[in-house]
C-alpha cells in the first residue's frame, strides 16, 4: 500500500529564464539558462542539490543499519546537460567523500544508498549515472 509522505508543490513561470515559487513560500528563486547572463540558478543545479542531499540522507540510514559512524561525509554532485544533435539528455555523477572510512565500507554505503534513495531510483536506467569515492 502506497503512502504519500510529502508532496513538493512549485509554480514555475518563464521556463529556464523565469522563476520558481513553492506553495509554502520556502522556495523563491530566479532561474537562468546555464552559462547565460542571468543571475539565477538552473534545473541542473536544482537536480544536483536535491539528489545529493537525498543521497546523503540515504547513506546515513545505511550507516545506522550497518553500525557505521559517518563523520564529515560530503558530496559534490555534477549534472551534465548534453546534446548529440538529435536532442538533449542528462548525465550525472556523485563524487562522495567519506573521510576516515575504509574504501570497501564506503562503497557498500554508496551502493546501499543508491538502492534506497528515491532520486537514484528515478534516475537509474534513464540517464548515465556514476558514483566516485574521492
Amino acid at each position: 500500500m502506497t503512502q504519500t509522505l510529502y508532496t513538493g508543490k512549485v509554480h514555475v513561470t518563464g521556463g529556464r529564464d523565469g522563476a520558481v515559487h513553492s506553495q509554502d513560500g520556502r522556495l523563491d528563486i530566479k532561474l537562468s539558462t546555464p552559462g547565460g547572463p542571468g543571475a539565477g540558478t538552473n534545473p541542473e543545479q536544482l537536480l544536483a542539490a536535491g539528489w545529493s542531499a537525498c543521497f546523503q540522507g540515504a547513506m546515513a540510514i545505511a550507516a545506522r543499519q550497518q553500525g557505521v559512524t559517518l563523520d564529515g561525509v560530503a558530496i559534490d554532485a555534477e549534472i551534465d546537460l548534453n546534446t548529440d544533435g538529435s536532442g538533449y539528455f542528462l548525465a550525472a555523477r556523485l563524487n562522495v567523500s567519506t573521510p576516515g572510512l575504509d574504501a570497501e565500507v564506503a562503497r557498500g554505503l554508496v551502493d546501499a544508498a543508491h538502492r534506497t534513495c528515491p532520486y537514484s531510483k528515478a534516475l537509474e536506467g534513464n540517464i548515465d549515472v556514476a558514483f566516485n569515492l574521492v
